[in-house]
């Protein structure tokens, strides 16, 4: 059977590889969270770019064909890098959901939460280049709460003030829409929607994704439909403390999933610990 890797910089890639797996059950998939590099949208592109084709070596290793880059920030930094590379292996990169936004918005006011590296990267100026001419971009990078979304901290009251000290200006100004551009903050839904209020839209990109996931599958003769009674494996690895990731596997998941630990060498090879 053909497998799907997915990795992130933690565990919001898990967030995607659940929509994946709810929409796609006959495939395997092998995740890779990266959380002993976590966050990534603080570091240099080059040293994201670095640490996105190491990932994607491993996941080649263990067989996936399809490799979804489940991280806006490593998207921004590597994904044509990686296609141009491994032309044998396909991809699917995340990219801040601006055309929906400007689409939907009717204050034509948007505001967007990301991580400095996103918002720094080429591939997010081009965007917004391309599909927001007519609307007012409003960023903001939320710092620390990837780390409060790590910890499980997802209604903690250090979460709160990070995001109203981010959309309360936001709403000042006149917003009704908010794009999330982490893979982190859809787990922080809930918090952000009391915090808007029910008249903001809140647009989570996960969809779009597995969408598109689905559309390279097909395209390409490895689509073996939408549902199906075999239900395939799921490998999971982490570069950080498997326990900093069962609290959000456990939510995700009905079913118990075993977390392997590996480690990086001097080589910059993953090494299964």
């Amino acid at each position: 059977m053909m497998k799907i890797g997915v990795f992130d910089s933690g565990v919001g890639g898990l967030w995607i590889l659940k929509h994946l797996q709810s929409a796609l059950l006959a495939y395997d998939y092998v995740f890779f969270g990266d959380q002993g590099h976590v966050p990534y949208g603080v570091r240099s592109m080059d040293e994201i770019r670095s640490f996105s084709e190491t990932i994607t070596k491993f996941l080649i290793e263990k067989g996936c064909r399809v490799i979804v880059i489940a991280c806006n920030t490593a998207s921004a930094a590597s994904l044509s890098y990686l296609r141009e590379k491994y032309t044998d292996t396909i991809f699917v990169g995340m990219e801040p959901a601006i055309k929906p936004a400007a689409e939907l918005s009717k204050t034509k006011k948007v505001g967007v939460l990301a991580t400095p590296a996103t918002f720094q990267s080429e591939l997010y100026n081009s965007i917004v280049e391309r599909f927001a001419k007519g609307v007012e971009i409003f960023n903001d990078t939320c710092p620390g709460l990837v780390g409060q979304i790590e910890k499980g901290n997802l209604d903690s009251p250090e979460a709160k003030d990070i995001l109203e000290r981010a959309l309360f200006p936001m709403i000042e100004k006149g917003i009704d829409t908010v794009v999330l551009g982490c893979t982190h903050y859809p787990y922080a839904i809930p918090l952000i929607k009391k915090i808007v209020g029910e008249k903001v839209n809140v647009i989570d990109p996960t969809d779009a994704v597995v969408r598109q996931v689905c559309h390279v599958l097909e395209e390409n003769k490895l689509f073996t439909g939408l549902k199906e009674d075999k239900i395939g494996k799921i490998n999971i690895f982490t570069s950080g403390e498997p326990s900093t990731m069962n609290h959000v596997l456990s939510k995700l998941f009905k079913h118990y999933l075993e977390i392997q630990k590996v480690e990086w060498n001097n080589d910059l090879n993953i090494m299964l610990k």
